[in-house]
């Protein structure tokens, strides 16, 4: 029964086909599987943990992580829902781990992610005028320190969501939450963000969109 299962979940997920390969000890699946992946997880870890290096240092250990349970794999789920649980799990451990020491050393350094944020330093563009330009990096800086605010869990789910566009029930399945459980959470993180970004972004006084949490999980 786990044959067909598998067998029916690999029509369906080109990456779990991959996956059941990189199983076999197929090199070139895992080299595959690591190009198609590897942005999107150090782009989540960074938005999660904030901090580059770090999430470049996360990112691999999934990887290595799914490497080395490679002969156990059997799909359960899509395979980018199963690889952002793992991703999710050892990103919430940094963070906690972080905490822990933090609590023990006066010299923690603040240090924020300059990877795929929305306030990445890049090349200016010579085509925007100086003036909206710096409107950009200061908008951005709000939203960084927006989603910076919001707790792990929070983060998490925004990320999800927003970045991956997954639905809620892909969503709990990575955090190990219900469906309820993520529509709260979200529904909790929009509202704090729609505070801190409402002063900048209904700049002429305008009343932000209401709020879609219908039951779809749509993003």
């Amino acid at each position: 029964m786990t044959g067909q299962t598998s067998t029916m979940m690999a029509l369906r997920d080109p990456d779990i086909r991959l996956m059941l390969r990189v199983r076999a000890d197929d090199q070139a699946a895992f080299g595959e599987l690591v190009e198609r992946y590897q942005h999107r997880l150090v782009g989540i870890m960074g938005h999660i943990v904030g901090h580059a290096t770090e999430a470049e240092d996360l990112a691999q250990e999934v990887f290595l992580r799914v490497y080395r349970t490679r002969h156990k794999y059997t799909p359960k789920a899509k395979f980018s829902t199963w690889l952002f649980t793992i991703a999710n799990n050892l990103a919430l451990n940094s963070i906690r781990d972080k905490r822990r020491r933090a609590a023990v050393s006066l010299d923690v350094q603040d240090s924020s992610f300059q990877g795929s944020r929305p306030s990445e330093p890049r090349t200016p563009d010579k085509s925007v005028p100086p003036t909206l330009r710096l409107q950009q990096e200061e908008l951005a800086a709000v939203v960084r320190r927006a989603l910076d605010d919001l707790n792990e869990r929070q983060r998490v789910a925004v990320v999800l969501n927003k970045f991956e566009d997954m639905n809620y029930s892909e969503i709990a399945e990575v955090m190990g939450l219900t469906t309820k459980g993520v529509k709260s959470l979200l529904s909790r993180a929009r509202a704090k963000l729609r505070e801190a970004l409402q002063p900048y972004i209904y700049m002429d006084g305008a009343e932000p969109p209401a709020d879609d949490d219908d039951d779809t999980g749509a993003p």
